[in-house]
Order: C-alpha cells, then sequence, then structure tokens
C-alpha cells in the first residue's frame, strides 16, 4: 500500500481510519509513532561558513520537510526526489517505485546555528522510524525508503559512524535500515508539494501522520523547534 495521489488522499486515509477503528478497534499503522530518545551523535561536521546543504528520505517527504521547517538554523527545506535521474524525478514516475529515487528534502542550514549531527539527531528521532524497510507508516515502497544522500566525504563519516553508533547502544528495538549513499542529485519536486503540512493542517493524511512529528521536535527538541515555519515560498537562501 503506497500514498495516494494528493487528489484522493484525504479520503483514502479518513476511509482506511474508520473501517481499522470499525473492525480492529485500531487506527491503521502510522508514520509518526513515538519518537525515540536518542543521544546526539559522538562525531559531527566541522562547521564552516555558509550555508550548507543536507538531502535526507524517510518516506512521505511532506512530513519530513515540515519537521526540518520547524528548525532552527535552517534556511530551506525543499521537497523532492534524490537517487534517480533527472528524466524520472517527476511524481507519478517515482510513485511507480521503478525509478531509483526516494522522496528527499533538501536541507539548507546555517551550520553556526545548527549542527548536521544534530539535524541527524532530529531526523532519526523524529522525522522518521529508520528501522522500516522500504516503507513509512502507510506508505510502501523503495520511493519511501529510509536514506541519507551526502554531500561531501565529511557527512558520510558522520552518518555511517552514527548509524553504528545507535545500533550499538540499541536505541531501536530493531536495527536501523538507513543507506547512505553520495547524492548524484537533487530534484525539487511539483509546486503543490511544498509547504504541504502548512498548508493541509487538517488534511486526513497529515493530521494523522505527520503532525505528530511537530509535536515530537517541540517536545524532544525544544531548544531547536520554532513555531513559525520557514516555508519553501518565503526562504531566502543566499547560495
Amino acid at each position: 500500500m503506497s500514498r495516494p495521489p494528493v487528489s484522493r488522499a484525504s479520503l483514502y486515509t479518513a476511509a482506511l481510519g474508520a473501517l481499522a477503528i470499525a473492525f480492529f478497534g485500531a487506527a491503521p499503522t502510522r508514520a509518526s509513532e513515538d519518537a525515540v530518545v536518542i543521544p546526539a551523535p559522538a562525531q559531527d561536521v566541522q562547521a564552516s561558513d555558509g550555508v550548507q546543504t543536507a538531502v535526507l528520505a524517510g518516506g512521505c517527504f511532506w512530513g519530513v520537510q515540515g519537521v526540518f521547517q520547524h528548525t532552527a538554523g535552517v534556511v530551506n527545506a525543499v521537497s523532492g526526489y534524490a537517487g534517480g535521474s533527472k528524466a524520472t524525478a517527476d511524481y507519478n514516475m517515482v510513485s511507480t517505485g521503478a525509478t531509483g529515487h526516494a522522496e528527499s528534502v533538501e536541507i539548507k542550514y546555517d551550520p553556526k546555528k545548527i549542527s548536521y549531527g544534530k539535524l541527524l539527531q532530529i531526523y532519526f528521532s523524529v522525522a522518521h522510524d529508520p528501522t522500516q524497510l522500504n516503507r513509512q507508516g502507510p506508505d510502501s515502497g523503495t520511493q519511501y525508503r529510509s536514506a541519507i544522500f551526502t554531500t561531501s566525504d565529511e557527512q558520510k563519516k558522520v552518518a555511517e559512524a552514527y548509524i553504528a553508533e545507535l545500533n550499538n547502544a540499541k536505541v531501536f528495538k530493531k536495527p536501523i535500515v538507513t543507506k547512505v549513499a553520495p547524492l548524484q542529485g537533487f530534484y525539487p519536486a511539483e509546486a503543490y508539494h511544498q509547504d504541504y503540512l502548512t498548508l493541509h493542517p487538517n488534511q486526513p493524511y497529515i493530521a494523522y501522520n505527520d503532525i505528530p512529528k511537530i509535536e515530537n521536535l517541540k517536545k524532544l527538541f525544544a531548544a531547536n523547534y520554532i513555531e513559525k515555519p520557514t516555508l519553501v515560498s518565503s526562504a531566502k537562501v543566499t547560495n
């Protein structure tokens, strides 16, 4: 089962929830279970001048984008596609699961205000469940996989070391399945996907799967949380 087209998402989620409660007495699996409290990484990318880039994939990009738009130090967070070619960076094509792309978020951040390691800590703790293979909650397929697309050798080293650290500490009930790979290209998603969580907070899919992620961010990372999201429509990135 995968997330339906935007035009049908609200009907799909509402119907699925109602059926599950009626027949099983419980709501369907969602992509925002209780957040896991995890330690900060022992290693981090050295702070440098200028805006830096991180690209993270963790299921539907609506919720991941929303989390980082509420994170202090992030100057822009764009939903898009990574892992495949430019020619197939199209929502309908990516949704087939055959393009190699993962729904991803390109995060531009100020390393003087938030580190790459802190972004990863938020990513693993509240943005998604890194132990789910090729799925997040109700969405399944390789396009919903957990993946970190690195832009430097230092990012790769920090990401791989952090995954090993968390696995060794057994902070999750199951092993982390997140793949680390060099970024070959990031392609912004269609305009209607941008700022989706903020623009549609009452849409059932968002309310059920993604708003709890924002609540978890505020609860567990209060020092990094900002109430007013940094939207694509208003972001100002100089480099």
